[in-house]
């Protein structure tokens, strides 16, 4: 989120942060299942069970709302890996990250994708705005992968040849990558594959 709708969003009431917070919430669910082009603002007033002022008093136009929706989905994302997306500075860190987000797809059946990955899809090309943003969610994204290979380079469990921040840029690539596919296929193995194989990468680098 941009510091000027962090500063909004801090003035609000309680009740108004309620209010913006479940209009967010229905826009995200919106816009997750049916996209944003075919998501309109009268659809979101309807899901959010509000009045078409009270959301454009929150929002101003159809554009700020995109910008909101992009700001919970990069906290969602980074919340279901809580907590091992903390733990990623040893072999087993990554494992067990790398199992939770296999996981997370078979509970899903295979189904939706990855919520940013989905609104770059649809956004990058057509809005440089909302690219910006799922650029910076994708970044945070990255950093702590990159915060526990560089952990462990510094440590000497990785040789001094490794590349933490191309390792974790390529991780990050794995995910998304084997997220589409498996979206695609309704099958988990294109992600566990993808996965496995950048970290059998990062094991040739096993000090």
């Amino acid at each position: 989120m941009s510091e000027d709708g962090q500063a909004g969003e801090a003035r609000l009431t309680a009740k108004g942060k309620a209010t913006r917070g479940r209009i967010v919430d229905a826009a995200a669910e919106l816009m997750f299942a049916h996209g944003v082009a075919r998501t309109g603002v009268e659809d979101v007033q309807k899901r959010a069970g509000v009045s078409a002022s009270q959301l454009y008093h929150y929002f101003g136009d159809k554009r700020t709302l995109v910008r909101a929706v992009i700001a919970r989905q990069t906290e969602a994302v980074l919340e279901a890996q809580e907590p091992l997306i903390g733990r990623l500075d040893s072999f087993e860190g990554l494992q067990a990250w790398r199992d939770v987000l296999v996981d997370l797809q078979r509970q899903r059946a295979c189904a939706g994708g990855c919520p940013l990955g989905t609104l770059a899809a649809e956004l990058a090309d057509a809005d440089p705005e909302a690219r910006a943003e799922l650029a910076a969610g994708f970044d945070r994204w990255e950093e702590p992968i990159r915060a526990g290979l560089r952990a462990m380079h510094e440590r000497g469990d990785l040789r001094p040849e490794a590349d933490p921040d191309r390792l974790a840029l390529a991780v990050l690539a794995a995910v998304q990558g084997g997220l589409l596919l498996t979206q695609t296929r309704r099958d988990p193995e294109p992600l566990a594959v993808a996965l496995d194989t950048v970290l059998a990468h990062i094991h040739t680098f096993a000090a």
